[in-house]
């Protein structure tokens, strides 16, 4: 698929917000990029994805290619994959977890440069007999990602800066508005929008500046019943 990424002008984003940030979440380890920041990307995937699939596939570029089996990216993003928390006494098994719901896994390393331009990247590949997902992720240090590309539904996109993103797939071609009064009103910033339609459907993406207070969350799930929105 063609990955070419179109420059668009963006409001300066910082990663990193507190201390915490550049020291980690709690996990289990050994490396914050290469295991908490895999299962993040991994955690984006089952987001996506919205349950669990019968097949994945994990591509390896560059740092992540020559280091995945030693540094536990294998069970790390599985974990996510299974919706499993960074400090889950379950994520070293996971893929033996994986294997005995009967979820296929393929793991790849890529020889050549990461698509996306950072050594820390992953492509992340999920399907069961009705649907597919994709997600390309780095890992930036820390525990944080920032999510290159995404194809579901139908829509493909590249997202830009680090989470939390909201993606919202609707038939409503009013839900922009309807999601910018929901922000506006808690003062929730939006950094960068993107807004594609394709056979009658819109998807809706919003970079956030910052996490959603939990009663934007409730509002969002409410949302829900009549479009799919998922917080990543």
């Amino acid at each position: 698929m063609n990955m070419n990424v179109v420059p668009i002008k963006e409001k300066k984003i910082v990663n990193y917000k507190s201390c915490f940030d550049v020291i980690g979440p709690i996990m289990v380890g050994p490396s914050s990029s290469h295991t908490a920041g895999a299962l993040a990307i991994g955690a984006v995937a089952n987001k996506l994805f919205q349950g669990l699939p019968k097949k994945v596939v994990v591509k390896y570029f560059e740092s992540f290619a020559e280091t995945h089996k030693g540094h536990g990216t294998d069970f790390a993003v599985i974990s996510g994959i299974l919706g499993f928390a960074t400090d889950d006494t379950r994520v070293p098994g996971a893929i033996k977890i994986a294997e005995s719901k009967g979820i296929d896994i393929t793991f790849i390393e890529e020889l050549g440069d990461s698509p996306v331009g950072h050594p820390n990247t992953l492509d992340v590949y999920l399907e069961d007999e009705s649907r597919s997902i994709r997600t390309m992720g780095i890992s930036v240090g820390g525990g944080l990602i920032e999510i290159k590309h995404i194809e579901i539904k139908g829509f493909s996109l590249n997202p830009h800066g680090p989470l939390p993103i909201i993606i919202a797939i609707s038939e409503r071609d009013d839900l922009e508005i309807v999601l910018r009064r929901i922000f506006k009103q808690y003062n929730v910033e939006i950094n960068n929008f993107n807004k594609l339609e394709k056979d009658g459907k819109y998807l809706y993406e919003f970079a956030l500046d910052s996490q959603l207070p939990s009663d934007v969350k409730k509002k969002l799930e409410i949302l829900s019943s009549i479009s799919n929105i998922i917080i990543l």
